[in-house]
């Protein structure tokens, strides 16, 4: 297990800025601040073509886990920030709490394959500052987790990556919608082996 606490003055050997940010700063984690109207998307229901969020990535083969732990003060509707698995702007996929406002957000997932981006959602009827997530990939199949602080992970789900194989990049990503100047703070990074998903019962 790789363990990043981003307590250097510089970013992790082998890691990378795609759309870097409005500015970031290293110390007590990574604290980003995000540029206005950044987002990840691609045509599905709304016909729009978004790459130009934040991601702090590194390349991996084979299979692995990833985790973040985020601490967020949102600012605007859908200002976000989370966990970031990327073959291309057409095959990737995005976990992370999306803001809406004081009383609601949406813990939820994008995966988009071919170009084409879904999301799946789950309201929370509160706002919460901080979450953790976890994305484990085995082969071309990924299990994507949350906990809150101190909680046990939980499913958020399963799916799989039309990519073809080979490396991919991976790590931490922040973007702004609609707003602008979201600060935002992932206080490690664990790389790792993957996590198997625990089997479902039928009756």
């Amino acid at each position: 297990m790789k363990r990043i606490d981003f307590r250097s003055n510089a970013l992790p050997e082998g890691f990378y800025w795609f759309n870097p940010p409005a500015s970031y700063r290293l110390g007590s984690g990574l604290t980003v601040v995000t540029r206005a109207e950044t987002d990840f998307w691609q045509r599905t229901h709304y016909g729009f073509r978004r790459d130009d969020g934040h991601c702090l990535l590194t390349r991996v083969s084979g299979d692995f886990s990833i985790e973040t732990e985020t601490r967020y003060r949102p600012e605007a509707q859908y200002d976000q920030c989370g966990l970031m698995i990327r073959s291309d702007s057409n095959h990737w996929i995005k976990c992370s709490v999306e803001y809406e406002n004081d009383s609601l957000s949406r813990l939820g997932s994008v995966v988009t394959n071919g170009g084409y981006s879904d999301w799946a959602t789950q309201d929370l009827t509160c706002s919460p500052n901080t979450m953790r997530y976890r994305i484990s990939k085995s082969a071309a199949d990924f299990l994507i987790e949350y906990a809150a602080v101190g909680d046990r992970w939980r499913q958020m789900r399963i799916a799989h990556l039309n990519y073809g194989g080979g490396p991919l990049e991976i790590g931490l990503y922040a973007c702004s919608p609609i707003g602008g100047n979201f600060e935002c703070c992932f206080t490690y990074l664990n790389i790792g082996p993957g996590v198997p998903a625990t089997p479902i019962e039928h009756e």
